[in-house]
Order: C-alpha cells, then structure tokens, then sequence
C-alpha cells in the first residue's frame, strides 16, 4: 500500500478544518497509508522584514527536512509550480508504489515554503494562482489525492 505524507507548517485551528481534514483521511484509508505531520508556524512579529521572514522559512525548512522520510518523493506546494488536472495528479500517484517509498507532500505556512524546500522537491506543484489559507489548501489536497485515488480505480466519484 502506497504511504502519502502531508508535511504542513501549521497547526489547524479551526474545527471546520479539521472535521474536512478528518473525513478525506477516513476516505483515503482504504487507499493509502496518510500520514499528516504539523510543523509548528515561526514566530514573526506583526511587521516582519525581509530579513525576519527568510529566517523563519530556514527554520521551517530544517523541520520540514528533518521529517522526510528516506526513499521520499517530494511535492512542494508553491505558487510558482505547475499545475496538473485532477487525471494528472491520479498518474502521478500510482507511479509511486513501486520505486518510492513514500510519496510527500509538503503544504508551507503563511509566508510560503523555503527556497531550498522547493529546489529539493522532485515536484513543485500549485494549486492555481488564487491565493488560499494554507489550511484550506491541506483540505483541498486532501480532496485531490482522495478524488485521484477514485480516478484510478474507474469510479463515478470524478464526473
């Protein structure tokens, strides 16, 4: 069984989210081993500088990479990633049981994901060129792989 991986900067708050969240993971289980790993947001203060911000996304980026598990291939979620269909995405998954291991996909915090993040990813991935909260883009993720999975299995699920 394939293992999929959310590594997301941010702890979800609200409880819409979470009750989303925790239906596509019900959802995915007979598909997939999900595993989600929070890393926690940095602190900024309310005007942050160039300098202030930067820094945070390092720390981020060490925690993100220090989660990673070996034989991983990494999705980065970033603006400037290209964006593939849900059809795409579904021939992207199944491709990853045999030579990977794990299949990751890494969702960053309000100011984005680290430069060095994103140039290690195998993919960089954008959802469109709308800006969304982070915790909507976990959900709609989450959506995406399930509706994938449903996709590769010939269900009516994808009309």
């Amino acid at each position: 069984m394939l293992s999929v991986w959310l590594i997301c900067v941010g702890k979800l708050k609200e409880q819409f989210y979470k009750d989303a969240c925790a239906e596509y993971s019900k959802r995915l289980s007979p598909y997939c081993k999900l595993t989600v790993v929070e890393i926690p947001e940095a602190k900024l203060p309310k005007d942050p500088t160039l300098g202030e911000i930067t820094n945070a996304l390092a720390k981020e980026g060490e925690a993100i990479r220090g989660k990673i598990p070996p034989g991983s291939r990494v999705a980065a979620l970033c603006i400037e990633g290209r964006m593939l269909s849900s059809e795409e995405l579904a021939h992207m998954i199944p491709a990853q049981s045999g030579q990977d291991k794990h299949l990751v996909f890494v969702i960053g915090g309000s100011c984005g994901l680290h430069p060095s993040i994103k140039a290690e990813a195998r993919e960089r991935l954008s959802m469109s060129p709308m800006t969304f909260p982070h915790h909507l883009a976990r959900v709609m993720l989450l959506e995406q792989i399930y509706r994938a999975f449903k996709i590769n299995e010939g269900s009516s699920y994808h009309k």
